[in-house]
């Protein structure tokens, strides 16, 4: 008899299953759920997030039934815990399927970036607790960068988690940022999600597909200079950042980050590998309030959740 293997998630099968057909119109972004993420080791990567960022676990077992409905992953078994920082929320997920590595000597400016922007009270406290630990590699060079005014005069540092995704410090100062930064008090230096911010290749044809699920634009600048530079460790970085939010002030928001010249294009990716990320969306109007997924124009999954039916881990 010929030793049992576990079912793979067929990139091809998981690109069908995601893929963005016409969104059904009217669709109304309500507010963002979580950020899930694909990890090698389930153990190591809540150990991470716990000990280097301050997060603590609310929630764990099967990956909801709806979200693998969604993904047409029925027979694939997958594992999550649930995490929260402040009040934001991130599912750390491994699927009993072989995954593939994140891919090595992957930039700042390739289409399947996708990082989480934690806000620190202290940038100081927060890059000196992370350098703690040697489970993490830097993006930026020359540690948190402080950026010009004209990009809004925060530092930033950027770095990787032990399965390389990309993560974000980032300090916002006086006057700086949405409110809830400026009135969250934390024992830590670690305050909670403002976004994820993912590349892209066009910065109109992604606003389009956003707006047509009801995000907003809130603002828009073109970063650049050395700072950049050295925050993205790309030389000459230029990037035009715009930022997404949905209807609701509460939960993370969404960056485009559109970098001239942009990096390489998403590959055909499985949905377990390491490289995934993807954004649960609260939104109105689902028709029998069933889960969907979709991608964005660049490849980046969404899954579209009916705003009263209720997400595995959703705070009471």
């Amino acid at each position: 008899m010929a030793p049992h293997r576990p079912p793979t998630v067929s990139p091809r099968r998981a690109a069908a299953a995601t893929a963005n057909a016409m969104l059904p119109s009217p669709r109304k972004a309500q507010h963002i759920v979580r950020i899930s993420r694909v990890v090698s080791d389930l153990n190591r990567a809540e150990s991470f997030y716990r000990d280097m960022l301050g997060f603590r676990a609310v929630a764990a077992g099967a990956l909801d039934a709806g979200t693998l409905r969604a993904f047409d992953l029925g027979e694939v078994g997958a594992e999550e815990v649930v995490m929260r920082l402040g009040a934001e929320e991130i599912a750390l997920v491994k699927f009993t399927a072989p995954c593939r590595p994140y891919p090595p000597n992957s930039r700042s400016a390739d289409l399947w970036f996708q990082h989480l922007a934690i806000v620190v009270s202290d940038m100081n406290a927060a890059y000196a607790h992370l350098c703690s630990s040697r489970e993490w590699r830097p993006i930026s060079e020359g540690g948190p960068q402080l950026l010009p005014p004209s990009n809004g005069a925060v530092r930033a540092f950027k770095f990787r988690d032990p399965d390389g995704h990309p993560l974000e410090l980032l300090w916002f100062p006086p006057g700086r940022g949405r409110p809830i930064w400026r009135e969250r008090l934390s024992d830590t230096p670690f305050l909670g999600i403002d976004h994820s911010a993912v590349a892209v290749a066009s910065t109109r044809r992604s606003v389009s597909f956003y707006e047509a699920l009801g995000f907003q634009v809130t603002d828009q600048s073109l970063n650049r200079g050395p700072a950049q530079s050295c925050l993205d460790a790309l030389p000459g970085a230029r990037v035009r950042v715009t930022g997404l939010r949905p209807e609701l002030a509460a939960g993370p928001g969404l960056e485009l980050l559109a970098y001239r010249p942009s990096g390489r294009t998403a590959a055909l990716t499985g949905l377990n590998d390491c490289a995934t990320d993807w954004v649960t969306l609260a939104v109105n109007s689902m028709p029998g309030s069933m889960s969907r997924a979709v991608q964005d124009p660049d490849r980046h999954r969404l899954v579209l959740v009916d705003q009263g039916g209720g997400v595995t881990g959703l705070p009471a």
